[in-house]
């Protein structure tokens, strides 16, 4: 007995250790008030989306979640003025998987929002399938969105004083890579529509996310605006719920050992939009609210132009 209960110590001050030492994250403190300010949060009506729009709220920001599940979305604007206290809390319709739809959201916000102070692009999906325009559903979405939906708004963003542009990326986007061949023959970074192919899809796009940020911040210099990418930490969140059966379970299991809650997965966006004197770290990559290296393609400052270049024109721009 006393061999078995010096197993479970054992086993219990291990998981302890792997948990506060590798998926408990860093925790954002700052008194900062963002009165008068306006953010914007995609895939805002649940998780670490959810989350951040609070905590914006909470500091006074005019917060709108850009979403595309109508319904979901305006049930998180109501639980968030309720916790904020802040009804300058609003629901504008984006689905990322329309290009169509990103263009009819930053048309509708121009001509409604006289100011931009933070875009934090949060929304992403592990999933296969195709988006509205025919790409790969997680390099459409994860991805080509963002970046799309960033340009339209960047006329706005320069014409706020000190805005910032915070991309959600992940650790996985060093199993990334980017085939541009792939992509003109296939619209895609991948070739098949598996789960596997689903998980290398959804690294690659992360990849993309660091890429984009990169290259956006070498254009934006000189400009008042900056932008960071970021990994959240390992969130216990519904990222995965186009997933199968057996992959669900599994994450489910997984979270209930070790993941962050939505709370804890937010706290390194937060510090990417309001932490004070990032600037000169614009376009760097950040994980529990310290700067951290990016991988090998992350750094690839020609291959960050290329998907730039690529980018514009799968846009029509």
């Amino acid at each position: 007995m006393s061999v078995l209960l010096s197993v479970l110590v054992g086993v219990l001050a291990a998981y302890v250790l792997i948990y506060y030492s590798l998926f408990k994250g860093a925790r954002f403190k700052s008194n900062v008030t963002l009165k008068g300010k306006t953010a914007i949060v995609t895939g805002s009506n649940t998780g670490i989306g959810k989350t951040t729009a609070l905590e914006l709220a909470k500091r006074g920001a005019r917060v709108i979640l850009a979403c595309r599940n109508k319904q979901k979305a305006e049930a998180a604007v109501y639980d968030i003025r309720k916790e904020s206290g802040n009804p300058e809390v609003l629901y504008m319709h984006l689905d990322l998987a329309s290009l169509t739809s990103v263009r009819g959201f930053a048309e509708t916000f121009l001509k409604s929002e006289p100011r931009l102070d933070l875009l934090i692009n949060n929304a992403g999906l592990i999933a296969s399938g195709r988006t509205e325009d025919g790409f790969g559903m997680a390099f459409g979405v994860n991805h080509l969105g963002h970046f799309l939906l960033t340009l339209l708004l960047l006329d706005r963003l320069k014409q706020t004083e000190h805005s910032r542009v915070v991309n959600v990326s992940a650790l996985l986007h060093r199993l990334g890579s980017v085939d541009f061949n792939l992509l003109n023959t296939h619209k895609d970074l991948v070739t098949g529509q598996s789960s596997w192919h689903a998980f290398r899809a959804y690294c690659h796009s992360k990849l993309c996310n660091v890429l984009f940020t990169r290259e956006l911040a070498n254009r934006l210099e000189g400009t008042s605006v900056t932008c960071y990418c970021l990994h959240p930490g390992v969130i216990a969140t519904e990222i995965g719920r186009n997933m199968g059966v057996l992959q669900k379970l599994l994450s489910l299991f997984m979270s209930k050992l070790f993941f962050l809650d939505p709370e804890g997965g937010a706290q390194t966006t937060l510090y990417c939009a309001l932490q004070e004197g990032l600037e000169p770290l614009s376009g760097r990559y950040f994980s529990s609210c310290a700067l951290q290296n990016v991988s090998v393609h992350g750094r690839d400052d020609a291959l960050a132009k290329k998907l730039w270049e690529v980018s514009e024109r799968l846009c029509g721009l």
